[in-house]
């Protein structure tokens, strides 16, 4: 009995540790369009190939109860990641990584990720894991 309630609880303490990803999508063609439902926003992406080897990745978040859309837009390349929050919005944390002409967007729903969002500087951009910067703002 006490070896079934010690590893339950380390079961549970191990899922409890793990960032849950309650969403993803992947996007393996420039214009193919994704989508993410989770918590308060819905979130739709794609890309384009730009200068050298980057892919410009657009995402737009929209609130389901009421506010206004915010679109951000990054930069990157072949190997590239970035994990952010969006500004006034407790919830998910969302993740971008690219590989090869494949970029897959997640959703982590652990709490933790609002204590790491970047802040948005004066001019309005946040600096992203790839080569480019990324910016966010109302559409």
């Amino acid at each position: 009995m006490i070896r079934k309630t010690l590893s339950a609880s380390v079961l549970a303490a191990l899922f409890l540790a793990a960032p849950a990803f309650a969403e993803e999508t992947t996007i393996g063609r420039p214009i193919e369009a994704g989508s993410l439902h989770e918590g308060h926003l819905d979130m739709v992406v794609y890309y384009v190939p730009v200068e050298g080897d980057r892919l410009e990745v657009t995402a737009t978040f929209a609130p389901k109860i009421g506010g206004d859309p915010q679109r951000v837009v990054m930069g990157l390349a072949d190997g590239d990641s970035v994990a952010f929050s969006i500004p006034g919005h407790r919830g998910p944390l969302y993740a971008f990584s690219r590989s090869g002409e494949e970029v897959t967007v997640s959703s982590e729903t652990d709490m933790r990720a609002d204590a790491n969002a970047p802040t948005r500087l004066a001019d309005g951009s946040l600096g992203a894991a790839g080569r480019g910067l990324a910016s966010v703002g109302p559409m």
